[in-house]
């Protein structure tokens, strides 16, 4: 198994009350002494209490809303306080909100930049600060591949995620001669309640028909298809953010790892 940077035993999860996130936040659970989980969603408390339910980590939840930068300060604060400043950090919080880019509405517009790029901005900000003053640390964004890709009826949602990847490689080459790291993870579709709500119930497992939709792509909305012919899963997400906070990539820094099965081309 990698195993989380030596001496890496404070981790830090946003996003973690569902999909990806959580997926994440069980990931690295194995290599943590402090698992702290932060989403604006209650539902991250009953993420940490499974998680904790087996491993000998401390698994601490709260309810931090990445847009509101005193409730961010606060947060690192309390964590530094209680158990000492982050050595890893995984930024996964992020919404989707549909949208041509004729149509998006000004409040669609500024909900996606406020909670996928300047919540971005926040969170890893803060962990670089105190990761510097450390002389170590490693930082995973997840973003997009639709950072780098124009979708059809994802305006909002593309440029938002853009400016979180653009943003984080500035902090990554800012930070690397203090010996932090700063990567990136960019999904494609992700068997998540965010994906499964753009076709029918977020509860609901996505149809044989928005699945196959999905494996064959769109040529009317320019959208290729997935040349490995599945969709991911967000263990699949967890496995990549693991690899990059682990010590087998300790010289990897401002890296975008694709995770979308061939979908953009790596592009």
């Amino acid at each position: 198994m990698l195993m989380i940077d030596s001496g890496a035993r404070v981790v830090v999860v946003t996003g973690a009350a569902a999909g990806i996130g959580a997926a994440v936040a069980a990931e690295l659970v194995a290599g943590a002494r402090v698992l702290a989980l932060w989403d604006r969603d209650p539902q991250v408390h009953h993420v940490a209490r499974e998680i904790a339910s087996g491993t000998t980590a401390v698994v601490r939840a709260a309810e931090v809303d990445v847009t509101d930068r005193v409730a961010v300060g606060e947060a690192f604060d309390k964590l530094a306080v209680e158990y000492g400043a982050p050595d890893v950090v995984v930024h996964a919080a992020g919404i989707m909100l549909p949208g041509t880019a004729l149509e998006v509405s000004p409040q669609d517009w500024d909900r996606s930049v406020s909670v996928n790029a300047t919540g971005t901005m926040y969170v890893t900000q803060r962990a670089a600060r105190a990761m510097v003053a450390a002389g170590s640390g490693s930082i995973v964004v997840v973003s997009s591949n639709a950072a780098s890709t124009p979708r059809v009826g994802m305006a909002a949602y593309c440029a938002s995620k853009a400016a979180a990847t653009a943003f984080t490689r500035a902090l990554a080459l800012q930070v690397a001669p203090h010996g932090v790291r700063v990567n990136l993870v960019s999904p494609g579709s992700t068997d998540t309640a965010m994906l499964r709500g753009l076709y029918t119930d977020a509860d609901q497992p996505l149809d044989d028909t928005a699945r196959a939709g999905l494996l064959a792509g769109d040529p009317t909305a320019y959208r290729l298809g997935i040349p490995l012919r599945r969709i991911a899963a967000p263990a699949d997400i967890a496995a990549a953010v693991r690899f990059l906070v682990s010590a087998d990539a300790r010289h990897i820094t401002m890296h975008d790892l694709r995770v979308d099965g061939g979908a953009t081309l790596d592009m």
